[in-house]
């Protein structure tokens, strides 16, 4: 073989180790904090899902840029019926065609009294508490996990309060990615320590906020019944000066319970890469 061809070929195999890592660097999922409980997942394929979406709550300083940069969503989540769950889904729903994934009574709701576009919601999309849903070709599963905690959903008059099911979490396991739980608002529960012998779960998004759900310490001891394997996120937490948990205390008695999954708190506005 002539020295020529070995270059050519020490070339092409440069070109080849550079396209895959680039390839591999592409192929992440992507987790944005918006504050509160709202995220958005960016799948390796590019799908957009989007969770509780409540993008103009206080904490977000760039909420009105958050919300125009918001062009392209694939499925919204809503863990139960509180607006500051369901927040700026439909304002979404109705500028990205995204379609609504919740509970039959939470949906049904959101779209006959709030306006969630009705097209955007049907069976392929609904579940209750044990199923799971296969949705984007593929992309995702979305299994229905329950929650303690209520769902009533306020009518646009502020008075009135119209069915909204159970509450709810979700646990999203993307396709070559990431599985992600979203306790919604909840206490812990004992059968949390079943949800991870269903699917390893890799990052926990937990409320930690007090008051309305499990506050630091009861949030520390849910994490050791899921075990998550790569993170534990606190959300729900600062956004009103009612809700009293902090990170650090999070922290603190992950620690003195002796729990080795590592905290990640994020910045309001920032993606973290899976």
């Amino acid at each position: 073989m002539s020295f020529r061809l070995l270059r050519r070929l020490a070339a092409a195999l440069v070109l080849s180790a550079t396209a895959i890592t680039a390839t591999t660097a592409a192929a992440q999922t992507q987790l944005t904090w918006y504050g509160h409980a709202a995220f958005k997942i960016t799948t390796p394929g590019g799908k957009v899902i989007l969770i509780d979406p409540w993008i103009k709550n206080p904490a977000n300083k760039n909420a009105d840029a958050d919300l125009a940069a918001l062009t392209k969503a694939d499925l919204v989540l809503i863990t139960h019926g509180h607006g500051d769950h369901i927040g700026n889904a439909v304002d979404i729903g109705n500028k990205t065609g995204a379609n609504l994934v919740a509970t039959f009574d939470l949906g049904k709701s959101v779209v006959q009294y709030l306006g969630y576009p009705e097209k955007q919601f049907d069976r392929a999309f609904t579940g209750n508490f044990g199923g799971e849903l296969t949705l984007l070709d593929g992309e995702v599963r979305i299994a229905f996990i329950p929650a303690v905690h209520s769902s009533g959903v306020t009518l646009p008059n502020g008075k009135d309060v119209a069915e909204g099911g159970n509450p709810g979490g979700f646990l999203v396991s993307v396709k070559n990615g990431p599985s992600i739980y979203h306790t919604g608002d909840t206490d812990l529960f004992s059968d949390m320590s079943l949800i991870s012998k269903f699917r390893p779960v890799d990052v926990m998004l937990a409320a930690i906020g007090d008051k309305f759900t499990m506050g630091p310490y009861r949030a520390a001891i849910a994490v050791d019944m899921v075990r998550p394997q790569k993170a534990v996120i606190p959300m729900h937490f600062g956004t009103f000066p009612f809700l009293i948990g902090k990170p650090a205390d999070f922290e603190a008695a992950m620690q003195k319970l002796g729990i080795k999954t590592p905290v990640r708190a994020m910045q309001v506005g920032e993606t973290l890469t899976f």
